[in-house]
């Protein structure tokens, strides 16, 4: 009697849920081709901007004593610092003729929106890592429920390309977020190095042009 209730419950779920295959699977070839996408930019920011010889700090800083908001403008174009790392300090030293309150506040306000700049590109990645494990697993259970009434039917046929169906899906999910997880690791290893020493060097304009 109970079954006999809930059989059209049972009939909307499925339908709902064999509806989701497809959507699914879309999305997990889309963050398969994002995650492509993503390792070319990876690429091309390790070839154009993490090959370059790393800035020594210390001499960097203390060239900038004694010296006038232009000469340091100088010093930094012919540094070995990075492009964005440039233009945040220009900008700083753009303003150095406002009070040393609102130097402190511009300089602070530069450094968040790079922590911003570079939290945008790193949860890109985050988020496929998460997503690509849920996605995968949906993709793998939709077609075990096809799969096994074609068991039971004997449909060999139907249930070999179910699994197949699972399989795949789970490869493709596990795949792109294992892909995320590793070029977000290393993007946010390189940023935050970034970001301290853009602190640094924005801490040493400010004491120059205090």
């Amino acid at each position: 009697m109970i079954f006999a209730v809930l059989e059209p419950l049972r009939e909307t779920m499925h339908t709902v849920s064999y509806s989701l295959l497809a959507p699914t699977i879309i999305a997990l070839l889309l963050l398969a081709a994002f995650m492509v996408f993503e390792l070319g930019g990876l690429l091309v920011e390790i070839f154009t901007e993490r090959r370059k010889a790393k800035t020594n700090l210390s001499e960097l800083m203390e060239s900038f004593q004694e010296k006038e908001a232009e000469e340091i403008k100088t010093v930094i174009d012919n540094s070995n610092l990075f492009r964005r790392q440039k233009l945040a300090l220009q900008e700083l030293l753009q303003h150095s003729d406002l009070p040393a309150a609102s130097l402190q506040a511009l300089a602070r306000r530069l450094l968040t929106n790079e922590e911003l700049h570079y939290f945008k590109i790193t949860n890109r990645t985050d988020i496929v890592a998460r997503l690509g494990p849920m996605l995968g697993l949906m993709a793998t259970l939709i077609p075990l429920g096809p799969g096994l009434i074609a068991l039971g039917q004997g449909d060999t046929k139907t249930l070999a390309d179910c699994l197949l169906t699972a399989f795949d899906a789970t490869v493709t999910g596990l795949a792109a977020a294992a892909i995320a997880y590793a070029v977000s690791r290393l993007r946010k290893r390189w940023y935050e190095d970034y970001l301290s020493s853009l602190e640094a060097l924005l801490e040493s304009l400010l004491e120059v042009l205090g």
